[in-house]
């Protein structure tokens, strides 16, 4: 079993900033791409940001510049560090990881950390 746990979320003025942070536990030998998704009210869940094991980085176009994704191999984390937030970054974000363990590879998603963004 793999699982991933966020901290982080909570409620901040615009112009803010907040970190998130995901830790992955279990059966794991390594974990390839990690990623944080959000979705907000009545959307869609979307892409916010992912990197590579190697360190390879992907943002959504909405908040390049203003977030930056890291991870720790060592300890199966990783962060999102959320600057200059506006009220449309609220959401609830979630973890994503594609996991390998012994005998599979698996997608595993957290349970979703909310961030708001009052004006």
């Amino acid at each position: 079993q793999v699982q991933l746990v966020e901290s982080g979320g909570g409620l901040v003025q615009a112009g803010g900033s907040l970190q998130l942070s995901c830790i992955a536990s279990g059966r794991i030998v390594s974990i390839n791409e990690m990623a944080w998704y959000r979705q907000a009210p009545g959307k869609q869940r979307e892409l916010v940001a992912s990197i590579t094991r190697g360190g390879n980085t992907n943002y959504a176009d909405s908040v390049k510049g203003r977030f930056s994704i890291s991870r720790d191999n060592s300890k199966n984390t990783v962060n999102l560090q959320m600057n200059s937030l506006k009220p449309e970054d609220t959401a609830v974000y979630y973890c994503k990881a594609f996991v390998v363990t012994r005998d599979t590879w698996l997608e595993v998603w957290g349970q979703g950390t909310l961030v708001t963004v009052s004006p």
